[in-house]
């Protein structure tokens, strides 16, 4: 089972948490390795793995430096943002020239 779906906001169809928030990427990753802890994760939710998940097609799974494991999509790890506060809320793309909507093959 995939750990997103696909939601239509705004920006067009994004990928999007159990719950309905935006799912965004970050420039300062890189593919497999996630650069925003500490206050960064604070604002921007790392989309966390349950213990035992799985990789599946584009999505993959990203060790943490505190050894816990959140989800990429095309290798590329995803966060939601503190500032959404409802399902479909895109307020987190542009942030700081540096975060983007998480967008179906646009990776």
């Amino acid at each position: 089972m995939e750990p997103a779906k696909t939601m239509e906001t705004s920006l067009g169809a994004v990928f999007a948490d159990a719950n309905g928030m935006t799912l965004y990427t970050f420039d300062k990753d890189k593919p497999g390795e996630s650069n925003c802890y500490g206050d960064c994760a604070t604002n921007w939710p790392p989309l966390m793995a349950d213990e035992g998940a799985m990789a599946e097609g584009e999505w993959s799974l990203v060790e943490r430096t505190d050894g816990t494991t959140m989800w990429a999509y095309d290798g590329m790890p995803v966060y939601t943002w503190i500032n959404d506060t409802k399902p479909g809320d895109v307020t987190g793309d542009g942030v700081g020239g540096v975060w983007h909507v998480a967008k179906p093959g646009a990776m």
